[in-house]
Parts: C-alpha cells; structure tokens; sequence
C-alpha cells in the first residue's frame, strides 16, 4: 500500500504536487469511490485508479535531455499555436513533462520525463540543484557588480542564495560580455532579473549544465534519452544537495 500522490506520479500522470492537486479538486477514484484526502493509500496492483474517469498505467519510465532552442514554449500546448518542446520529440511514444521551464527566449538543457518522484526530487525548492548558464549581457560588469550576484542579490521575491560567476568573453566593441552563472534555485526569470539588477540586461541566455549533467556538442531541437548513470548521479546529487545559502563547488 502506498500513497496514492506517489503511485500517481510513478505512473507519469503528473509531478507528485500535480498529483496532489488533482485529489484535493476530487478528479481522482479509487474503485469508483472519488477521493479526495491525501492521506489514502492504494495498492497500484489491486485497485482501479482512475484520473478525470481514465484508468492509470505504469508506463515506462523516460529520462530525456533536449537542446530548446530559442522561441520555443516549455509547455504541453499553446493556445497561441507556437511551438512547444514536444514538438521536437518525434519518436517518443511516452507523455513526458518538463522538470521546471526555460523562458520562450532562453534555449538550452531542459529535462523531460514521465517519472513524477524524479521530476519533483530535481524540481523541488528545497533540494537546490546548481544550474549553469552562459549569460550574454549588454557592457562589462564591474568585478563588484559581479560580487553582488556572489554574495546574493535583493529582488521582488526576495534575496537570492550566492551565484557562482565568471566572465567567459568580454566584447568592448560591440559593448557586451559573456559570463557564466550557476544558480542553485529555479524562480521565475531569474537570472534574467538578477542581470537587470546590476543594470546589465540579458540578450541571450543558453542553459549548458544541470546538476553534473552537460549539454556539450548536443545539437538545437535535438534530445537523446539520459543514461542509467546519468540518472542515478541526478538523483544522488538532489538527495545531497546542500541547504540554500551554501554553494555546491562543481565537479
């Protein structure tokens, strides 16, 4: 017998806070009874589990790494008919979900899966997965402008845990810099907001790593499936991640 948020999310019907979601707004039946308290637990290979009237089934489990280009949508559908990260996803049968979002205008890593416990182990707040980007600004941040990101920065939503950054390519003729940043948290926008800070907007953003995971040579609008290796170090690296406040060094 197990939580029934938890046998839910392992048969890919969403994260397990979706999952939760879904059972406080009473879309979810256990043999026909609709429940709608947390706390049940069900036996996945005895009772009828069913979400919005469909039966749920263990699929396989998928772990997928794509190159998001640049004016892409990380989103299931878009009512505005752009494109979205599924539609580079030929072959794979799976209904797979994104772990967090990269903006419309920012492109690189983005994980995919339909394994709801690994999604909201990598996603969930408190866990702080480092996360790198490669930043093209407008001007050359000053060393103590930099400083500021490192020691963690005031915004709308309150102070930032300390960035890990460093300038990659400094460009005066054309009035712009490369910098890499590494941040441990996942708000909204956010490295974006923390560069306006310091009055040095972004006009490019790419994601290059995820936790130990490399984006490398991997093409734009390209995925590959993440090895067993690959998964297994994500989820160790999330169980052990360090509270906010403290920097993991990267390997």
């Amino acid at each position: 017998m197990e939580r029934l948020q938890k046998i839910m999310a392992q048969a890919g019907v969403a994260s397990r806070r979706k999952c939760e979601e879904l059972i406080l707004q009473g879309k979810v039946q256990v043999n026909g009874e609709t429940v709608t308290e947390l706390g049940t637990k069900a036996d996945p290979d005895q009772d009828i589990i069913t979400v919005a009237g469909k039966p749920i089934k263990n699929e396989k489990k998928v772990y997928i790494m794509l190159n998001k280009p640049k004016g892409v949508i990380t989103s299931a559908s878009d009512p505005e008919g752009r494109k979205i990260v599924s539609d580079y996803l030929k072959g794979v049968k799976e209904r797979v979900y994104p772990i967090g979002r990269l903006d419309y205008d920012t492109e690189g890593l983005l994980l995919l899966t339909n394994d709801g416990e690994f999604a909201n182990l990598l996603s969930h707040p408190k866990y702080h997965v480092p996360k790198t980007y490669l930043a093209t600004v407008k001007g050359v941040p000053h060393g103590t402008e930099l400083d500021k990101l490192r020691q963690g920065i005031m915004l709308e939503d309150g102070m930032t845990s300390p960035a890990e950054v460093e300038y990659k390519d400094v460009d005066p003729d054309n009035k712009q810099s490369v910098i890499s940043i590494t941040i441990h948290e996942g708000r909204n926008r956010q490295v974006r907001r923390m560069f306006e800070a310091i009055s040095h907007p972004v006009t490019r953003l790419k994601r290059i790593s995820y936790g130990d995971l490399l984006l490398q040579n991997l093409k734009r609008g390209v995925y590959r499936h993440l090895t067993a290796d690959e998964i297994n170090t994500l989820t160790q690296l999330a169980k052990s991640a360090k509270p906010e406040g403290s920097p993991r060094k990267k390997r």
